[in-house]
């Protein structure tokens, strides 16, 4: 398949040591040789793949120097596109980078869509559609546990799995096909019966698994959103300075300081929280106080952790136990600050309203108790599990829904088998199921959607 020669910058914009445009296409080196002179007057034309070379780059009509650069030479199919890609090499810097992208393309490439690399990657057989998205979530990792599991993903753990289940499911639906051609063998209806349920159960086992570890490879993907809620004055905005290691929040004395929703993203034991430190909950007459204390309990509606943080050297408040009303249900961590002062608070009542939470104390002016509490987030959604480096982790929202569609069909394919429902109708679940594990992959899926996933991308990627 033959495309045109797409470039783009391949690295962020700003200053730096280098940036780097890349070229794919067939006529990545030709446009590149046009403007490329390098020492000894060699020619890109005749350079060796997966080589680098030191020249200058000219304009060929006005013969300006227009940038020094080290350019790398791949001929395809070993490259990412598995199409012949030069990546040029230049001095970081908004005008100088696109100086040499404006030549690029004012000598015969065209500027590339957004992820059109890794779009050409997957459309050349180089990667599935698994691993192209694996792609991004790499790039857009938080933490060290987020990286690992995109990179698992990218080197093709879940496309195996899924490869493997279906061809489980071919061969089961190989076995219908000579039932329905042959039904004069008695015993083969018999076998087929019994090999598509046990060939079923396995499919749905292995799903059923890989759904376990969505919830999981998710949060890893797209983050906790963490709430911090509780009374003004309570210390909340020192929380989020503690977690956040810096001092991102005004700390006073005074209730009410924090008007809006402050947002920050934190890395708690691999663990990504996006933190959201609210104004404190409570009555007040003042209006732009009033409007963050609506503001608040928004949030904390769409929040999938909550630290309810309560004040040691206060008495528990009629403010306070409607808190615990307000995030019943939900994931709750209890904090009780300021643990360095006297004790007001009536401690064996704060145990009996958490009873169903985990609770840590912490005096965060001293800097105590912040590592119970990380340890306390950290096994409130994972306990350990996450550790086994051998597991295949499920992060990707189109995944996790082609899965439960997989996982509801498998079973109707079950239930049909069960009944004695006729094997060419139970045929048709499994089919679908089969269809349904090949979307993830790409093997089955529209254009419309391959067009809508890549557009997600940055640029040069």
């Amino acid at each position: 398949m033959e495309y045109d020669t797409i470039a783009a910058i391949s690295t962020p914009m700003g200053e730096g040591a280098i940036a780097i445009v890349r070229l794919s296409g067939d006529e990545a080196i030709p446009i590149a040789d046009k403007l490329f002179k390098g020492v000894g007057g060699k020619r890109l034309k005749e350079a060796a793949s997966h080589t680098i070379h030191y020249g200058h780059l000219l304009d060929p009509k006005k013969g300006e120097v227009i940038e020094e650069v080290m350019v790398s030479v791949m001929k395809g199919p070993k490259t990412f596109t598995k199409e012949d890609v030069v990546e040029i090499n230049c001095h970081g810097g908004i005008v100088s980078v696109n100086r040499v992208l404006q030549h690029v393309l004012k000598y015969g490439a065209r500027l590339a869509e957004p992820g059109e690399f890794t779009k050409r990657a997957f459309l050349n057989g180089r990667i599935d559609l698994s691993q192209a998205e694996a792609v991004m979530d790499l790039i857009r990792a938080k933490t060290d546990r987020a990286m690992n599991v995109a990179l698992g993903q990218m080197e093709g753990r879940l496309s195996n799995l899924i490869r493997r289940l279906r061809q489980e499911i071919l061969e089961v639906l190989a076995h219908v096909e000579v039932n329905i051609d042959y039904p004069e063998y008695d015993d083969v209806e018999e076998m087929t019966h019994n090999l598509l349920l046990e060939k079923a159960h396995l499919v749905r086992e292995e799903i059923q698994k890989l759904l376990q570890t969505s919830e999981q490879g998710k949060i890893l993907r797209e983050g906790l959103s963490t709430v911090i809620v509780g009374r003004p004055n309570v210390g909340k905005s020192s929380l989020l300075n503690s977690l956040v290691h810096e001092n991102k929040a005004i700390v006073t004395d005074i209730p009410g300081t924090t008007r809006d929703v402050i947002e920050e993203y934190v890395n708690v034991r691999g663990v990504p929280l996006r933190l959201l430190d609210t104004a404190g909950i409570r009555e007040t007459e003042d209006i732009v106080e009033r409007i963050g204390v609506e503001r608040s309990r928004q949030v904390l509606k769409e929040a999938d952790l909550i630290l309810l943080v309560l004040n040691y050297s206060d008495q528990l408040t009629h403010e306070d136990e409607n808190l615990f009303e307000v995030v019943k249900g939900m994931d709750v961590i209890v904090i009780v600050n300021k643990t360095d002062l006297p004790q007001q608070i009536d401690m064996e009542r704060v145990q009996e309203l958490a009873k169903e939470h985990k609770l840590v104390t912490t005096s965060l002016l001293e800097d105590q108790g912040v590592d119970a509490l990380e340890e306390a987030i950290s096994s409130l959604f994972f306990a350990g599990a996450i550790e086994a480096g051998d597991m295949t982790y499920v992060s990707n929202t189109r995944h996790i829904a082609l899965l439960n569609q997989s996982l509801q069909t498998i079973e109707e394919a079950i239930e049909g088998v069960e009944m004695g429902v006729p094997i060419d109708i139970v045929q048709i679940d499994m089919t679908r199921t089969w269809e349904l594990l090949g979307e993830i992959i790409g093997d089955s899926v529209h254009e419309s959607l391959i067009d809508q996933l890549f557009s997600q991308f940055c640029l040069g990627k």
